[in-house]
């Protein structure tokens, strides 16, 4: 038997508002939905998980994803601090450095490699 398809989010979250204020039963929102008791009742505690997160000030973020993105900025700006350094120090020494043109060697033409 095969997966049934995904229902839409706001499927899902009018069966949780149903079985938590009690008009439904888990069982009986599952056989509405086509799906198992348990997947019903994973919905019920990622809903009430995320009004926690969303309570607590994480924006719906999970703690774990907060800090990695926190990580990544600070990692970001090392990165753009190290950059504007290296571009800095590229052009103290492009300016004090005179460019020349390249010196042609004795006895090549043009177009020819040589080794």
């Amino acid at each position: 038997m095969g997966r049934p398809p995904v229902l839409p989010v706001d499927k899902k979250l009018g069966l949780v508002v149903r079985v938590m204020s009690g008009e439904l039963t888990a069982a009986e929102a599952a056989r509405e939905a086509g799906v198992s008791e348990q997947s019903v009742s994973n919905w019920r505690r990622q809903f009430i998980e995320g009004g926690r997160n969303g309570l607590a000030g994480d924006g719906g973020r999970h703690t774990e994803e907060a800090s990695r993105i926190a990580e990544l900025a600070k990692e970001n700006a090392m990165l753009k601090t190290t950059i504007g350094e290296l571009y800095m120090e590229l052009r103290k020494y492009s300016r004090s450095t005179a460019v020349r043109p390249p010196q042609r060697r004795e006895g090549t033409r043009p177009g020819r490699l040589v080794n």
